[in-house]
């Protein structure tokens, strides 16, 4: 039998930051999609629930198109929210030939999946007891990650399947980030630098229960407007 799902369109359509703020700050809306197959592949469970709990990561990312990250030609300071908030290096150059007086920002998505739960706080940047990827007791094999966007819509998926011979049941669910610092080095040479970031944490009650063979979809989707 199926599971229903566990919240309507209105709790869908929530946001997590209020669109009636003073100076008509953006909203964001989220939640969080997952179906589970047996090894036959039916559907045996789903569940679609709010994303509720955003880090300050995420909040400082989001900054990012608002305020934007470039420094003029007079400045080689970062903006502060890079640094004050994500940690980032105010400065990363060494020459001072005009091309390479510049750091480029990128980034990809990933889902990690949990069966710990913690109370939640916007410092959080772990889960409290990731799965681990392989086949063995207690982790789930985990398939590319897969990150989309339609319009002011972000997607991202994961795939999941329970290789072992127990049951899994996953408790929490995080959307992580990982950012790539892109400059040129002190010996004039191409260099990258990593910072990794959670970006939202949330936990499900009931577990997901994934049994023996079990394949499981995970989606998070994050809608911005304003």
């Amino acid at each position: 039998m199926v599971t229903p799902d566990l919240m309507s369109e209105e709790d869908i359509a929530k946001p997590i930051i209020p669109d009636d703020l003073p100076n008509e700050q953006p909203a964001l809306t989220a939640y969080i999609e997952t179906k589970v197959y047996d090894k036959e592949g039916h559907v045996i469970q789903y569940r679609i629930q709010p994303m509720r709990s955003p880090t300050q990561w995420l909040l400082a990312l989001m900054a990012i198109p608002l305020i934007g990250t470039y420094s003029s030609s007079s400045s080689s300071n970062a903006p502060s929210f890079l640094v004050n908030v994500l940690g980032l290096p105010s400065k990363q150059y060494s020459y001072l030939i005009g091309s390479y007086n510049s750091a480029n920002l990128s980034w990809d998505f990933s889902i990690r999946l949990g069966s710990g739960t913690q109370t939640f706080s916007p410092t959080l940047n772990s889960l409290a007891a990731p799965i681990a990827n392989g086949s063995g007791a207690g982790q789930l094999y985990y398939g590319t990650v897969t990150a989309t966007y339609s319009g002011t819509t972000i997607y991202t998926y994961v795939t999941v399947i329970n290789y072992s011979s127990t049951t899994i049941n996953v408790t929490e669910i995080g959307l992580v980030a990982t950012i790539y610092l892109q400059f040129q080095n002190n010996n004039n040479a191409y260099q990258v630098n990593t910072y990794t970031y959670l970006l939202t944490y949330d936990t499900f009650s009931p577990a997901i229960t994934l049994p023996p063979g079990a394949i499981a979809t995970f989606k998070i989707a994050l809608s911005f407007s304003g």
